[in-house]
């Protein structure tokens, strides 16, 4: 899995903030998918899929369920190898890249993690550690410093000698977050990262993640199924069904009513959202709901 609230900071290492900083300021994208075939044994999930993650900005991939979401984003992370096509990290093919020199750049927090036995969050939480250490150098002061800052960023500290196993999702949610954290990569790819979360929480994870963009430069990657949480936080939308891209852009370009309705078969109306200004979703009715009222009143 190496791959807040308050003001704890985080700082990229100076090799893997350098390239992200050139590529940032060349305008390239740090990270793009090109011409990718993507199957998971037999089953076809998406062909010929090409996207472009932009730097320095939050990115949401939104869709329905099994569109392809998390397929793109372990395809992304090198998790899976793409039948056909490559995934660029800074230019170059991702699997050029030895895995440590990967995971000092780009850190994913998968969906539905699951932790070793008995592990103690402490102990999950420094494995983000990892590829930053080395044979003659196992665990550093900086290592220290960026796990507390990592589980006082996701107010997972009072868990610290908790078995991961003993807690709740939410709770487990925020830890493997945590890991993240303290893996300090400038690019985050986050898969669902508000699930098993209630809303209060949702909020906080989705408010550090900006954060971490906005004050650090950090260009992150998030699947979200909730729209107008979308909308919210996003400076890139990627609207996604059945394995191909339908829309892509800033949420005012692509959350609207007829995207809406392509993607998702929802009728909607798209307002202002009276706090942040962005498109807000309201629905109306479902595709399916539609024709069975319209075939209701046939009858």
């Amino acid at each position: 899995m190496t791959t807040g609230q308050g003001a704890s900071h985080f700082s990229s290492s100076p090799a893997s903030a350098g390239i992200a900083a050139a590529a940032s300021a060349a305008g390239t994208s740090p990270l793009r998918g090109e011409a990718l075939t993507l199957r998971y044994e037999s089953r076809l999930i998406a062909e010929n899929l090409t996207v472009d993650i932009p730097a320095g900005k939050v990115t949401v991939i939104v869709g329905p369920n099994a569109c392809g979401k998390s397929t793109l984003l372990r395809a992304l992370s090198r998790l899976l190898v793409p039948v056909s096509g490559q995934v660029l990290l800074h230019g170059k093919d991702i699997r050029s890249y030895a895995p440590k020199a990967v995971a000092r750049q780009l850190g994913l927090l998968p969906q539905s993690a699951v932790a070793p036995s008995g592990i103690c969050v402490a102990d999950l939480v420094a494995r983000g550690r990892f590829p930053h250490q080395t044979m003659l150098q196992q665990w550093s002061v900086e290592d220290e410093a960026a796990v507390s800052k990592a589980m006082a960023a996701a107010h997972v500290e009072m868990l610290a000698e908790r078995a991961v196993d003993e807690l709740s999702g939410g709770q487990r949610q925020r830890v493997w977050l945590a890991m993240v954290l303290a893996q300090d990569t400038p690019i985050m790819l986050l898969d669902e990262p508000t699930t098993y979360l209630d809303i209060a929480h949702q909020i906080e994870v989705l408010d550090l993640c900006q954060r971490l963009n906005r004050t650090e430069g950090r260009t992150l990657v998030m699947v979200l199924h909730d729209l107008n949480q979308a909308a919210r936080y996003a400076d890139h939308i990627i609207a996604m069904k059945a394995g191909r891209i339908v829309a892509s852009g800033h949420p005012h370009e692509v959350v609207t009513p007829a995207v809406v309705e392509e993607v998702f078969g929802l009728s909607s109306v798209v307002i202002d959202d009276p706090v942040t200004h962005t498109p807000m979703v309201v629905p109306i009715a479902s595709t399916g709901s539609r024709q069975d009222t319209a075939r209701a009143a046939g009858a």
